[in-house]
């Protein structure tokens, strides 16, 4: 017998072809954009570098197709990061830097600048350049680790514990931050604050590979959880009568959202507003169904990065403005609509 194919089969795969067309559109554009001109004949010996590459096709291999993929990979795993966060605490104001994981990484990474120096006790000086990833990336854990094991201990089971305990842990690596950047020299605090404005100039063939594993293992274990998240949307008490261990599927989504947030940030610098931006414009369009929302907010989160990026760096060339600015600028007005919303639900 034939099945018959429901409007929300069609409206899923318009969906599917819009985003690809968009996402490929802005491919294009950003790495045939920049200082440097590209021609067709770039792209032959991209795809066929039998002299290796020399010149335009230097700049199209090594640096700009990179950065565009590392665009790709960091605005999905911010995407994919905020979507279970507001699913979370079913709240779409919810952000992972509400759960402090941003702040823990800024603060480990000012600690590395500051305290020690810049990192200089690393030696030989080729592997200082992963010094900052790695800081990041274990602040960003420790917070995570941190977040659900004070959570636990004050409120077991609240979700409006988890999201207190957030608020005071951004609070405190905001205090140590301070201090760090009353302590920091010149030098370190203009360091510092290029890193918390973000960039994606340190793009690397590696850094998109990690990501892309990274985005790929986790996919797998989220597939496993949508349903649950369905559930909880409900309630907590509504998800426990449907079978669904509301504690346990917190854990996996703090974990879940610490390391997907942590790997960008460890790799880009503090990037804000694609978390909050990309799953809110998927539920706008598509619904609340969280099989839908975490996927495609992989896909829009990933072409807003890609843009604001093409953007930061060909505004002002041969200058680059750091990307974080034109986030900010996209999200700060969508995070003020949102928020006359949910207070005028709340009337």
């Amino acid at each position: 017998m034939r099945q018959a194919v429901s409007p929300l089969d069609y409206s899923a795969w318009g969906a599917r072809l819009g985003l690809l067309l968009i996402g490929v559109t802005a491919f294009l554009i950003a790495v045939n954009l920049g200082a440097v001109d590209i021609h067709g004949l770039d792209w032959l010996q991209v795809f066929n570098p039998q002299n290796g590459y020399e010149g335009a096709s230097y700049v199209l291999w090594n640096i700009r197709i990179p950065r565009a993929l590392l665009a790709i990979t960091v605005g999905a795993a911010l995407g994919v990061a905020g979507a279970l966060a507001q699913s979370l605490f079913r709240n779409p104001l919810a952000d992972p830097g509400l759960l402090g994981v941003s702040a823990g990484a800024s603060c480990s990474v000012a600690i590395g600048i500051v305290m020690l120096d810049g990192f200089r006790f690393i030696s030989p000086e080729e592997l200082r350049v992963w010094a900052i990833p790695v800081f990041a990336f274990l602040g960003a854990i420790a917070v995570c680790f941190c977040l659900d094991y004070v959570a636990r201990v004050i409120s077991p089971g609240s979700i409006a514990g988890l999201l207190l305990t957030g608020i005071a842990l951004n609070a405190l690596a905001g205090a140590v931050i301070g201090l760090c950047t009353y302590l920091a020299s010149d030098e370190q605090l203009r360091s510092f604050t290029f890193w918390t404005l973000g960039s994606l100039a340190s793009a690397r063939w590696m850094m998109v590979g990690v990501l892309v594993g990274a985005i790929v293992i986790g996919w797998v274990w989220i597939r496993t959880l949508l349903q649950d998240l369905n559930a909880l949307t409900l309630g907590e008490n509504i998800a426990n009568h449907l079978g669904v261990d509301v504690s346990r599927l917190r854990t996996k989504v703090i974990v879940l959202v610490a390391t997907l947030s942590g790997l960008a940030v460890a790799w880009c610098g503090m990037i804000g507003f694609i978390g909050l931006m990309a799953p809110n414009l998927v539920r706008i369009c598509l619904g609340s169904d969280q099989k839908r929302v975490v996927p495609y907010s992989a896909g829009v989160g990933a072409i807003l990065l890609l843009i604001a990026d093409t953007i930061a760096r060909t505004i002002a060339i041969p200058a680059e403005v750091p990307v974080g600015i034109f986030t900010a600028l996209l999200g700060g007005p969508l995070f003020l609509i949102l928020l006359r919303q949910y207070r005028s639900r709340l009337d």
